[in-house]
């Protein structure tokens, strides 16, 4: 636990809500293990209740999240930010017997825009409405391998990043220093290091070079079809210091500058838990 309370940024949140003297990561990430046990009981109660009222038969039940979560990956101890995939890969359970298969595990990418045409299908609603995504029922039926094979990932909270990822490559381009002190450029084969914790941009020049290329190429595009300038370019000074200028200038400027939690609340909590 020490690099996570020497992280400064983030040093007084964490002891916010870390009781004082827990020195091992596995306590915290016990923690969350257990906040999904009592998820999953709750979600249990959802499905006793659609069988008492006689509803299960006839009800879509849809399981989604917003977002991944990083416990103790890539140095963005217990938070979200980021784009590797234990952030960007988020559960999605669905159910409605006679329409669904049970039990059934569908292989193949899709992204949040594919829930909205899926769940109208399901429930055999017409709609002119055009949708960015396709139902996922092409997937479900066999018809489609992917709904998308590649695509276009971004953040901008605590970094401002873009990239492009492929089921063998992910790129993550800075688009300034984050506090990190991560490279500019990051390169990870899925494959072979499905964890991300190899950078290879250095060894691959021409795989970052290609996939920067579709990467823009996706980008203007979308920017043709909107009329709208990609919001990552736009983005400056998202942080809210406009004592540092419209983006950072440096790793270190962003460490010193960036900051979540209260101090003597910190300690008061503290205090509580012992």
């Amino acid at each position: 636990m020490d690099p996570v309370f020497a992280f400064k940024p983030f040093a007084d949140y964490f002891r916010s809500w870390i009781p004082k003297g827990v020195t091992d990561k596995d306590y915290v990430i016990a923690q969350y293990d257990g906040a999904i046990a009592y998820m999953d009981a709750c979600i249990q109660n959802i499905f006793t209740v659609l069988t008492e009222l006689g509803l299960d038969d006839n009800t879509l039940v849809v399981l989604n999240s917003d977002h991944g979560e990083t416990l103790y990956d890539h140095d963005c101890f217990f938070d979200h930010h980021g784009i590797y995939d234990n952030t960007l890969h988020v559960p999605l359970i669905m159910r409605l017997p006679g329409k669904l298969p049970a039990g059934k595990r569908i292989a193949g990418y899709n992204q949040h825009k594919d829930l909205m045409p899926t769940i109208l299908e399901l429930l055999n609603v017409k709609t002119k409405a055009k949708f960015d995504g396709e139902s996922l029922m092409k997937l479900v039926r066999g018809e489609k391998s992917n709904i998308c094979s590649e695509f276009y990932i971004t953040e901008c909270t605590w970094m401002r990043k873009h990239g492009w990822r492929t089921p063998q490559w992910k790129l993550i381009r800075a688009l300034e220093p984050d506090f990190h002190f991560k490279p500019e450029v990051e390169l990870y084969d899925l494959l072979l290091d499905p964890d991300e914790n190899n950078n290879v941009a250095d060894k691959n020049p021409d795989i970052v070079a290609a996939l920067t290329k579709r990467m823009e190429k996706w980008i203007a595009k979308r920017e043709k079809q909107t009329g709208r300038k990609n919001p990552m370019f736009t983005q400056e000074c998202w942080h809210g210091k406009q004592q540092v200028g419209p983006a950072f200038t440096s790793s270190q400027q962003a460490y010193d500058s960036l900051y979540i939690g209260d101090p003597k609340q910190a300690a008061k909590l503290q205090s509580k838990s012992n």
